[in-house]
């Protein structure tokens, strides 16, 4: 398959469908998603975006439909996906007795990074993520802040031509928040983000554009400005707004 040029589009759901039973959690869902683009992911709890997500990494085969990265099928080409994919979910897994150093460390020569490569790539992603100051400490000991500013150093250090994040602020304190998201923009001048949120701020903050979930249907798809001032000409964006006015808006 020929690499993906600077304008094709790097993630892509395509009439993705995930029944469970008579219980259908994604119903036809289809977008794309073009190189360079930082996408919200929205919707009340319920609606189908872990799934859905879950679905365009490869952690779960939809029913039907099909979900691309990069143009590779997750389904029948998952390892060539999975290596140009950085997937962050909510509370991602880090070994507390650790310091930031030694992880980064461990997965890249778990990745099989040259110990050339290692040393620069990671003083790299420490960088990118503003890790410098708690490189040496243990991860048990750092904030959530900073934990998931590790979270996402790892999953850059492959360099991955595309980032999912699953509700990376949840929980997180007002500076934490706006550091984790100065982080994401700083990333996303290079990279193609999918970034699932409750939060209506973080929309503004990060955002060119939203996809909105409701049960199980994509009822909304444009531009962030759009979104954020109401105007959608579908009828169903009276619901739609219903729904985000009840979404998490810290000031």
């Amino acid at each position: 398959m020929l690499a993906v040029t600077e304008n094709e589009t790097m993630i892509e759901a395509a009439r993705l469908r995930k029944v469970y039973g008579k219980f259908a959690a994604v119903s036809d869902v289809s977008f794309r998603i073009r190189r360079g683009e930082i996408t919200a992911f929205l919707g009340p709890n319920g609606a189908g975006k872990s799934t859905t997500m879950k679905m365009l990494t490869g952690y779960l085969a939809p029913t039907s439909g099909k979900a691309l990265i990069a143009g590779f099928d997750m389904s029948l080409s998952r390892r060539e996906g999975a290596r140009r994919l950085g997937y962050l979910p909510e509370n991602g897994p880090l070994y507390p007795d650790m310091t930031p150093r030694g992880l980064l460390r461990f997965f890249a020569e778990v990745w099989g990074l040259s110990a050339k490569e290692i040393r620069g790539r990671i003083d790299e992603v420490a960088q990118l993520c503003d890790l410098g100051s708690v490189l040496n400490k243990p991860i048990g000991c750092l904030s959530k802040g900073f934990r998931q500013r590790v979270g996402m150093a790892n999953v850059l250090l492959r360099r991955p031509e595309v980032l999912i994040l699953d509700e990376p602020t949840t929980g997180l304190d007002p500076n934490q928040i706006l550091q984790v998201r100065e982080t994401i923009r700083r990333i996303g001048r290079e990279k193609t983000i999918l970034l699932s949120t409750h939060i209506l701020q973080e929309v503004k903050a990060v955002a060119s554009r939203v996809l909105f979930l409701s049960g199980g249907e994509l009822i909304f798809d444009g531009t962030a400005d759009a979104f954020l001032c109401g105007k959608d000409p579908d009828e169903r964006f009276y619901d739609l707004s219903h729904q985000a006015a009840e979404m998490k808006t810290p000031a």
